[in-house]
């Protein structure tokens, strides 16, 4: 989770060093370390390298980056993804890859909170796990629809159950698409990237 200031940016305290190892600048990004790893690698996200070949990270360079490129970032003109999935690690991963590829991602752990999300903005597609506590997928579908009209937003569906009728339940209930789970999460990026093209 990234926290800002009413503000609108990163308040250190006094005591936290400018520089940050790999770990800490995950943790402060709110990512894993393979992914700021990656970021890094592509050119994202600033590195310095120690003599023993450690990767340190600039405190005011990962702020910058947290403006342009976060969760919150005001700047952003790509298309908007909302992923609803009570998988944390999943959201991570789908979040991390999609911006990558310029897109925004906005997460919800729940239906409920992704239905609070779509109130403050309609996004441009919706990634949606079925098996969720609560509130399922299926409903959430239905209120996004009685919200919003069928079709208005594309939504992706994914599930644990890997069967034909899933997929047919998916289309009946006028779902753009629909991927078993246990799956590869790369496969929901790419169909994401298919009904919304960059």
């Amino acid at each position: 989770m990234i926290y800002r200031d009413p503000a609108g940016g990163r308040r250190a305290p006094a005591n936290e060093p400018d520089w940050l190892t790999l770990g800490q600048a995950a943790k402060y990004l709110g990512v894993a370390q393979s992914t700021i790893r990656k970021w890094s690698d592509q050119g994202r996200v600033p590195a310095f390298y120690t003599p023993g070949g450690h990767r340190r990270y600039r405190r005011a360079d990962l702020d910058v980056f947290l403006e342009r490129s976060g969760p919150g970032a005001r700047d952003q003109t790509g298309p908007v993804v909302l992923i609803v999935d009570d998988d944390e690690r999943l959201r991570e991963y789908v979040r991390a890859n999609l911006e990558l590829e310029g897109y925004n991602v906005r997460e919800a752990g729940s239906a409920d909170e992704g239905l609070s999300v779509l109130d403050e903005e309609s996004p441009d597609l919706i990634l949606l796990d079925v098996m969720m506590p609560e509130v399922d997928g299926w409903e959430m579908l239905r209120r996004v629809q009685e919200r919003h009209g069928v079709g208005t937003i594309p939504v992706i569906m994914f599930s644990g159950k890997v069967d034909e009728r899933s997929a047919g339940d998916a289309a009946e209930r006028g779902a753009s698409g629909f991927i078993g789970k246990p799956f590869d999460p790369q496969q929901l990026i790419e169909q994401a990237k298919q009904i919304l093209p960059r």
